[in-house]
């Protein structure tokens, strides 16, 4: 089964920084993320770095209740 590819954007001044992974390659995304931070060549800071890893906190949150939903209305319908 091929999975889900996802972005993560920031937009900061003229600058938009796009981080492109696919779904359960979340921990290589925050390492990224980490890279990108401590790189002083970029305006990418520690700050960008933990909105973005919030984003995608809440992304994964979103993702959870779906399945769970699912999984709920699943066990009533064969009850």
């Amino acid at each position: 089964m091929k999975k889900k590819k996802r972005q993560l954007v920031l937009n900061k001044g003229t600058e938009k920084f796009i981080f492109r992974y696919e779904d359960g390659r979340e921990d290589e995304l925050l390492e990224v993320l980490i890279e990108h931070a401590k790189d002083k060549r970029t305006d990418f800071d520690w700050f960008d770095a933990a909105v973005l890893s919030f984003k995608l906190t809440q992304t994964l949150i979103g993702q959870a209740d779906k399945l769970i939903r699912q999984h709920v209305d699943t066990q009533i319908q064969v009850s």
